[in-house]
């Protein structure tokens, strides 16, 4: 066997403790009764296990399950999109009422077949889940929208607990890895949404194991930070099928804690970091965090004055 087989061998800490206890299996029968899709099951999370049978907790994917564009790392199904169910922000607010969830994460497949890329479904859903749970934080994760101001507007108004928008990789492999979204473009998003509204967290997340440098890791780093970027999360790119990316490193758990920390000394409220963590990972988590951070920010700013 070649050193370079061996190199990308998958390492025994990626290993993936399955549940299916009756969290899991009472949650995937709800989400079929309502019709409803999930990026857990979609772009086949590694920890949906964990979060639907131990913490039960779900990221919920709106505006349908085909996306418009064709990234290389993704497994969520593409195409042309052939309808838009407007009933849909109702049922996911139904279903997080039911779920009892304290935090709900809402993305979406990219729509660049609609003029406002789907900010307004978005932003009903946000709404909705406002009437029917009012107790509930909620993170959005849209994509770009197609970079026009008035969509992610639009969405901003509605007023979410944290704007989630990822770069997925960095700035060399932008390009090759993500389908018509720009690293440049993905920046210029977080900004705008925290020129928007300063009091709500936003975070990014990015994969790694895809050939990049530590140096360009860094760099990815700073540049989030420089868009005013208060949420880092890190994680292991795995390949959902052979005709994705291949996995060009697996890094260890100790490389991971060591970004970990170099993300917080940059000044992230909050990282996560490590092989299985995704952008949801314990999102719920992360929202207090954030807070916590922005309440001490004020209390020092307020006795500075």
């Amino acid at each position: 066997m070649s050193t370079k087989e061996e190199h990308v061998r998958k390492p025994d800490w990626l290993k993936i403790k399955l549940n299916t206890n009756e969290n899991y299996t009472g949650l995937k029968k709800m989400m079929r009764e309502k019709n409803l899709h999930t990026v857990c099951e979609e772009a086949k999370c590694p920890n949906i296990h964990e979060c639907w049978a131990v913490r039960r907790t779900a990221t919920f994917m709106i505006l349908g399950d085909t996306c418009t564009r064709a990234c290389r790392f993704c497994a969520v199904k593409t195409g042309l999109p052939t309808e838009l169910d407007l009933a849909e922000p109702e049922r996911v607010a139904d279903s997080v009422f039911t779920m009892n969830l304290k935090h709900a994460v809402i993305t979406a497949v990219a729509r660049d077949d609609l003029k406002d890329g789907g900010s307004a479904v978005f932003a009903e859903t946000v709404s909705a889940i406002r009437r029917k749970n009012p107790f509930t934080t909620i993170e959005v994760l849209p994509s770009d929208m197609g970079g026009v101001y008035e969509n992610l507007k639009t969405l901003m108004d509605a007023k979410p607990d944290i704007l989630n928008h990822n770069i997925e990789t960095v700035r060399r492999l932008s390009d090759r890895v993500r389908a018509r979204a720009k690293y440049n473009r993905s920046m210029e998003l977080l900004l705008r949404a925290k020129e928007m509204y300063p009091e709500i967290p936003t975070k990014s997340s990015l994969m790694i194991g895809l050939g990049e440098t530590k140096e360009e890791i860094m760099e990815t780093m700073d540049d989030l930070r420089t868009h005013k970027v208060d949420i880092m999360t890190i994680g292991q790119y795995l390949q959902p099928t052979k005709k994705h990316l291949k996995v060009q490193k697996y890094y260890s758990p100790e490389e991971f804690a060591e970004l970990k920390e170099i993300a917080l000394s940059k000044g992230f409220s909050h990282c996560e970091a490590g092989p299985m963590v995704r952008s949801s990972y314990h999102a719920d988590e992360q929202v207090n965090s954030a807070a916590r951070q922005m309440q001490q920010q004020g209390e020092q700013v307020l006795e500075a004055n």
